[in-house]
């Protein structure tokens, strides 16, 4: 199975990238690496390539915008979020992603040359993404704590059922202050207690994820701060963040960056193993759809083969002095003259049938030809003498028929003969 390649673009200022491998369900299938983009690209050759950016770079934002879609809404985006946008929108790339159940939509932005830098540098090392992500995108959401995450100077904020925030400020203490987690220190001795003063914010319960080393850096400050919380619980990242945010990524309703101008063909290769089983299956059937198809026309074939031996063979035994063209269509003219000729095939069947019974009493007596028109049957007959000739006239006169033997010809096996046989009604010809 293809694996994906979670890879985290630095900050700036940073050279070196982080990258790890990890399978369907989000788990690490590699122990995380870290060094230039070309050798991140060469354990990704053959992965689905997925990439977290720098969230200090991208607004995360949840406006309310108008029903529709495609298009029509992105160009809604730009005016949704002019009181937080610094840059000519010309400059910025917005990414939409699914509308929420509160009506609101995620909006990732972006300034354009930052994100032709980021595709750039992984095309320079012939990496091709399929996505891009806000770093912060994929902090889990807890629905009872306020998730913090520190790394060096930067904290990541996550309330429950809110986007997350990104504050790049030190101390720690300043940074929690700014995003909203602590009371601010200065404006609780500015303001006055009594009346017309607001109620405090209830303290909130965090769960703080940072990584071993930044830790020891700000154990002391946090320890300080432990009154500021409701409560605070600590989870030390001990291989880093990258492992624990790949479990989220096939959970994430994260924006994707790479949208519009930017959207990327779609990953054949991941869709290929996806569909294989169901592809295969699909032609499997077709194969044995068109095998059954070719057998039935190759029997086809055959018994057409075999029906038009049969009616060669009826026409030599039926009219032996007619050369043979096209078997089929001769009979079948034949037969509508003989259809025309009268005042139905139904005369033209009783006299056959007349003739069968004459013949099946005396075998040796044959017919050579026939034809048949206006009510009357014209036939060569061979038989081995004149009596089976009297014979066969006889027979057929008992039918209600009308038997009479034109001329005979002796020859060495018998007697030839041509014979009429028609109906009482019927004129000789």
């Amino acid at each position: 199975m293809p694996h994906t390649l979670l890879l985290r673009l630095p900050p700036p200022g940073q050279e070196d990238t982080e990258w790890l491998s990890i399978d369907d369900s989000g788990s690490a299938t590699t122990a995380k690496q870290r060094g230039p983009l070309s050798l991140a690209a060469a354990v990704g050759r053959s992965a689905r390539v997925v990439v977290l950016a720098p969230a200090t770079q991208i607004l995360l934002a949840e406006p309310e915008l108008p029903p529709g879609s495609g298009v029509k809404l992105a160009r809604a985006v730009p005016f949704a979020l002019e009181e937080q946008l610094t840059e000519d929108v010309d400059e910025l790339c917005f990414a939409l992603g699914r509308r929420q159940a509160n009506g609101r939509t995620p909006v990732a932005v972006v300034a354009r040359t930052v994100l032709k830098g980021w595709l750039a540098q992984l095309a320079a090392a012939g990496i091709d993404p399929t996505a891009i992500y806000a770093d912060i995108s994929l902090v889990p959401e807890n629905p009872g704590q306020t998730v913090l995450w520190l790394e060096q100077n930067r904290l990541a904020v996550r309330r429950p059922g809110a986007l997350p925030v990104a504050v790049e400020l030190t101390p720690v203490t300043e940074a929690l202050v700014v995003a909203g987690v602590i009371p601010d220190p200065l404006a609780s001795a500015e303001t006055p207690a009594g009346e017309g003063s607001e109620e405090p914010k209830p303290l909130e319960h965090a769960l703080l994820y940072v990584s071993r080393e930044d830790w020891a850096q700000v154990q002391g400050e946090f320890q300080a701060l432990a009154g500021q919380f409701a409560s605070l619980k600590v989870q030390l990242l001990t291989e880093g963040p990258l492992s624990w945010l790949a479990r989220e990524l096939t959970t994430t309703h994260a924006v994707n960056l790479l949208q519009g101008e930017f959207a990327r063909s779609s990953d054949y290769g991941v869709s290929w193993h996806r569909w294989r089983t169901a592809a295969l299956l699909a032609a499997g059937l077709l194969v044995a759809h068109v095998a059954a198809a070719a057998l039935k026309i190759h029997q086809a074939n055959r018994e057409s083969k075999a029906l038009d031996a049969e009616i060669s063979q009826i026409f030599a035994q039926v009219m032996p002095t007619e050369t043979q063209q096209d078997p089929r269509r001769q009979m079948q003219e034949r037969l509508d003259r003989i259809r025309h000729s009268g005042a139905g095939p139904e005369y033209f069947l009783h006299t056959l049938e007349a003739l069968s019974g004459a013949l099946a009493a005396d075998p040796k007596t044959k017919i050579d030809s026939l034809s048949y028109r206006e009510q009357a049957l014209d036939m060569k007959v061979s038989a081995p003498n004149l009596a089976a000739l009297s014979q066969l006239s006889q027979f057929v006169s008992k039918q209600g028929l009308r038997a009479d033997i034109q001329s005979s010809t002796p020859v060495e096996n018998g007697v030839e003969a041509h014979m009429q046989v028609r109906s009482e009604s019927a004129k000789s010809h």
